[in-house]
């Protein structure tokens, strides 16, 4: 299938792998990219040495496949992490938050793609007008930081906004979403909770056996890990952040940044300064400016030590309807047989009509 995003990335189908932290390691990126998709490795919780290590596993496991790399644009360190993609010849640069028009110009010198992800339609014009080369838009359906506007609504807004390609996520699993987003003018679909339940995702099992049991009113939004919306599965430990008052809120925030100063060796100036950044323009406490700075500690603890009560696990509202764990090969076939019976039987349908 031939869309703008497969022309413009090199990849066979127009299906992306969202680049989320703990999740999108060099394992299941290769595994994406050689099912001819677009893999993206999640950088925000490798240091710098282990974003070029895991840049070079990839490529030695792809042949030459296209994949990209996931940065933070608020990161002290973004620029020295551009810095790498563009030496190690990365084709696809994806951002959390608008990148700045330098950043972008930067990657765009080097002949790097840059992607960012928005939520809103004057976020996609402002980095179109910067340069970017494509632009995913997430609706309120997806997972981690997410907005209110659903995918359906905000989609078909950005689409006739820009003029560049727009990739659709939040809520995609199979080859019917991609059809519909396609309708809506997207050129591809972009897929983290997906991919993350897949026998390729590193994910512990007992992990994607909680995701697997979810119902989709399981999969709740919340504004207590960082002060922003957060789309995650219901656990005790997400129900013990509700009821927290502030002087907990604030325990519970200078504990975890303390174990996420050991664990990414970031002295307290530079998580104070990454934490600043983050509360720059947002109306957020202290608490909530520790938390957000520290939330990948809180990943880990699901996403690699398998800790589904200590620990947040982000997901997509398509969560709880997803039963199965596919290899990202048999995935990305699935949903592009799927694509192509839909397609078919709206032709069919349009012709007897």
């Amino acid at each position: 299938m031939r869309t703008a995003l497969t022309d413009l990335v090199g990849v066979r189908h127009p299906l992306v792998q969202t680049g989320m932290g703990w999740v999108a390691g060099p394992r299941l990126v290769s595994a994406v990219a050689n099912a001819g998709a677009l893999g993206v490795l999640g950088s925000a919780t490798m240091t710098p040495d282990a974003l070029r290590a895991a840049i070079r596993k990839v490529r030695s496991r792809t042949a030459g496949q296209p994949f990209g790399v996931n940065l933070r644009a608020d990161a002290g360190d973004a620029r020295e992490r551009v810095d790498i993609l563009i030496e190690e010849g990365v084709r696809v640069a994806s951002f959390a938050l608008a990148p700045s028009r330098e950043l972008i110009a930067r990657l765009k010198d080097a002949g790097v793609l840059v992607v960012p992800s928005v939520g809103a339609r004057r976020h996609a014009e402002k980095v179109a007008a910067w340069g970017a080369d494509a632009v995913v838009v997430q609706g309120g359906e997806g997972g981690g930081h997410t907005g209110e506007v659903a995918t359906t609504v905000l989609l078909p807004q950005v689409v006739d906004a820009v003029g560049i390609p727009v990739v659709a996520a939040g809520g995609f699993r199979d080859g019917r979403g991609l059809v519909a987003a396609l309708a809506l003018g997207a050129a591809g679909v972009a897929m983290g909770t997906r991919f993350l339940l897949t026998a390729d995702s590193t994910v512990p099992e007992a992990v994607k056996a909680a995701y697997l049991a979810a119902t989709v009113r399981d999969v709740v939004v919340t504004t207590k890990v960082d002060g922003l919306p957060h789309r995650m599965l219901r656990t005790p430990f997400v129900a013990g952040l509700e009821r927290s008052g502030r002087l907990g809120g604030l325990a519970r925030a200078l504990r975890h940044a303390a174990s996420f100063r050991a664990l990414s060796g970031m002295g307290w100036p530079a998580l104070v300064r990454d934490g600043l950044a983050m509360r720059r323009g947002r109306e957020l406490t202290w608490s909530q400016v520790l938390l957000a700075a520290s939330t990948p500690v809180l990943l880990k603890a699901a996403m690699v030590d398998g800790r589904t009560d200590l620990g947040v696990m982000a997901a997509g509202q398509i969560a709880g309807a997803i039963d199965d764990l596919p290899t990202c090969a048999e995935l990305v076939g699935r949903v592009m047989a799927e694509a192509e019976e839909v397609l078919a039987a709206l032709g069919g349908h349009g012709a007897a009509g």
